[in-house]
């Protein structure tokens, strides 16, 4: 090693032999520059150079492209954003071989000179005018210079920018030590393959970090830089090991490795291997990831994220996420089965714990949980709910539900039927929305005005407009399972809402934060009419619709099934976790789950229950914020009753069936149709009254003839 103790002790040289060093780089070029012009002239020119360089003493003059990393909750790497693929790393976390390696091949003089090497370019000039092969006088500060602060004149071949770069390379060594340039150098070079730094390299072509290179692995990496496509050991491994001997020659000469280490590393074959992480740089929640970057690149620019160094901490839980990912798939594990999107949201923060947007990412990166606006269907019939009680209206107000509702719309009238057909006759609002009536859900839009109901949800979280039509009342216009969820979270606070955050920090290269998320809550409902409309949904899940969704604790929520079959929902909450569960096709039909029309009770909610029941093991079973009663009107709504269908011939028992939620009334009259039939009907105020025979009139008997006696009397004829 006698040669690298002369090399060190060189280094350590008086500052006037240092200052010889820099005079003579500089005046290799002025000397050019003279021979081409005058003395006076020469000067001006290389003043005019050095002019407009740019400011390499700000703190981030020599900022390379760096990875964004984003990261869970629980602190799991989700994803890394680049344009370069580069991980920066210390350079003391990086194998000796490599960073010798390095010196030795491209830059042996590195410890002696001052940012640019006088002999080096001699020798160059010497060796290229005597047609020798061609070499480089550039040393490894020029290289990073050039890399880095001078990269808009990376491929400028003049004088100016050589002048530009030799100064800006001094003037660097003034400001760092030899090791911070050789880090700074070593994290910025393209090393083939799309990676740029040792780190990313030594994972693209051995599977493992800088810090474990062995000897020939080290050299073979050193070796690239020359000629990171050329030399690009996939595809030219005979190249490749070829320049990594030159390397291992270099090192031997300059004294870095003995020969016995010399010989171990030429005979060692080469042994690539590809470290498994994605091409893509996500890890893990795929359109989690998907609808982050979105959101990224709202608040900054494609600059900044893609090579800004950003780190990214978001809300997601990648337990809750492993849940939900389970559920979906548990339920629809065929090829042929639709596919499915789950939000789940905190609503006491909005912060977004598990989202799922589809089967697979790598083949449709459409995500169906932001993207994905479908027809929400009775689901959306929530919205009606809270317009109506907010209003005044009981959840005993009885409606008609007949079917079907003819509905006065203009142009024409919007015909309205029930899923199982006929109504049920007056029912409460109650019963209407556990059983997911329509015919109620139509003639109550329109009662209360469809603007009504679209300014309802559009406080509670839904951001998609909303058309001025009744027929958004059944969920006629497409929204997010994300939007979904997030108004439901309002009901589940007590009438808060808070908007969905999937960001909670975001900090740059330098750890400085220059995001941070503030939720805040927005009173949009009255607590006691969150909690009327809660009761009512609970109804849905204990004996309603979405009985598949009982997970045995207090949890509300409702189903959805736009027309045809072609979307099924469930969304519902408890006081923890909303969560909100859409399946269907990406191109709409209908959908069959083991050969039977999907429903969102039958198909949805059983996913939901899944999930739910898995996300809260271990939580306690939380009541919903109690509050007072509302104040109802019942009196102010004047919803027509259609009239009755007629029961007349029939029994009383099936009249009754068959006129179902009517109040009706019954009198008995003598008639003869058989007893017990309807024998006539009337319907006035909503109550139909009917008449039911008695039979035929009993027969009265026969009085006696009567008898005048002599006398004029009048008598009975005596009975024998």
């Amino acid at each position: 090693m006698s040669s690298r103790r002369s090399r060190l002790r060189r280094a350590k040289r008086t500052s006037g032999s240092t200052i010889a060093l820099r005079v003579g780089a500089v005046l290799l070029v002025v000397a050019l520059v003279l021979s081409l012009a005058g003395a006076a002239f020469g000067v001006t020119v290389i003043q005019s150079w050095l002019k407009d360089l740019p400011d390499y003493k700000s703190a981030d003059a020599f900022d390379v492209a760096q990875t964004t990393r984003i990261y869970s909750a629980d602190g799991k790497l989700l994803a890394r954003l680049y344009l370069e693929n580069r991980e920066t790393i210390p350079i003391s976390e990086m194998a000796t071989d490599l960073v010798n390696g390095v010196v030795a091949v491209e830059d042996e003089r590195f410890y002696e000179h001052n940012g640019v090497d006088p002999i080096g370019i001699v020798r160059a000039a010497v060796n290229n005018l005597k047609g020798g092969g061609r070499q480089g006088a550039s040393t490894i500060t020029q290289q990073y210079i050039r890399q880095t602060i001078l990269r808009d004149e990376a491929y400028d071949i003049s004088l100016a920018r050589k002048v530009r770069e030799a100064y800006l390379a001094m003037e660097l060594e003034k400001r760092h030590t030899k090791r911070e340039i050789l880090g700074m150098y070593l994290n910025t070079i393209y090393l083939g393959e799309g990676t740029y730094g040792a780190e990313a390299a030594s994972r693209t072509y051995f599977a493992k970090g800088a810090g474990g290179l062995t000897l020939a692995q080290a050299a073979l990496i050193a070796g690239l830089a020359q000629s990171p496509s050329r030399l690009d050991p996939y595809d030219n491994p005979d190249g490749a090991i070829a320049r990594r001997n030159e390397v291992l020659g270099a090192m031997l000469s300059n004294g870095y490795i003995d020969k016995a280490r010399y010989d171990e590393a030429i005979a060692t074959k080469l042994s690539l291997q590809r470290s498994k992480e994605p091409r893509d740089g996500i890890y893990a929640a795929p359109f989690f990831v998907a609808h982050v970057k979105k959101q990224l690149q709202q608040q900054f620019s494609p600059a900044v994220v893609f090579k800004g160094g950003l780190t990214v901490y978001t809300t997601l839980d990648t337990r809750l996420q492993r849940y939900a990912e389970d559920a979906v798939k548990a339920k629809l594990n065929s090829p042929r089965d639709p596919e499915a999107a789950l939000v789940s949201i905190d609503p006491r923060n909005g912060y977004v714990k598990a989202l799922v947007g589809g089967k697979d990412f790598r083949k449709n990166k459409f995500n169906l949980a932001t993207q994905g606006k479908r027809q929400p269907g009775s689901s959306f019939k929530t919205f009606t709910l809270v317009t109506a009680i907010e209003k005044g209206m009981p959840p005993s107000f009885r409606i008609d539900s007949s079917s079907p509702a003819i509905i006065p719309t203009k142009p024409k009238p919007w015909a309205v039927s029930n899923s199982e057909g006929s109504g049920r006759g007056l029912i409460s609002l109650e019963s209407a929305t556990r059983a997911s009536v329509n015919t109620v859900y139509a003639r109550l839009a329109w009662e209360l005005g469809a603007k009504n109901v679209a300014t309802t949800a559009k406080r509670m979280g839904i951001v998609t407009p909303l058309p001025n039509v009744p027929s958004i009342a059944l969920g006629s216009t497409n929204v997010s399972p994300l939007e979904m969820a997030s108004a439901y979270g309002t009901l589940a606070t007590g009438g808060e809402h808070f908007a969905p955050i999937t960001i909670t920090k975001v900090t740059d290269r330098n750890g400085d934060e220059i995001f941070t998320a503030k939720p805040r809550g927005t009173r949009v409902l009255k607590p006691a009419i969150a909690k009327a409309v809660t009761d009512v949904l609970k109804g849905v899940i204990s004996g309603g619709t979405a009985t598949r969704a009982n997970i045995g604790r207090p949890a509300a929520g409702k189903t959805g099934t736009s027309q045809n079959y072609r979307d099924v929902w469930f969304v519902g909450y408890t006081p923890q976790l909303v969560t909100s569960v859409w399946v269907g096709y990406p191109t709409e039909r209908p959908i069959y789950v083991n050969g039977a029309h999907a429903f969102g009770g039958t198909v949805a909610a059983p996913i939901w229950a899944s999930f739910m029941k898995r996300a809260l093991a271990g939580q306690p079973k939380l009541n919903f914020p109690q509050a007072g009663r509302p104040v109802y009107n019942p009196s102010k709504f004047h919803i027509p009753v259609s009239r009755p269908p007629s029961v007349t011939g029939m029994t009383l028992e099936a009249a009754t069936r068959k006129l179902g939620g009517y109040g009706v009334t019954v009198t008995y009259a003598y008639s003869s149709k058989p007893k017990g039939t309807v024998i006539s009907q009337s319907f006035k105020n909503g109550k139909m009254a009917l008449v039911v025979s008695k039979g035929p009139a009993p027969v009265k008997p026969t009085p006696p003839p009567v008898v005048t006696p002599p006398g004029g009397e009048t008598s009975p004829t005596p009975t024998p």
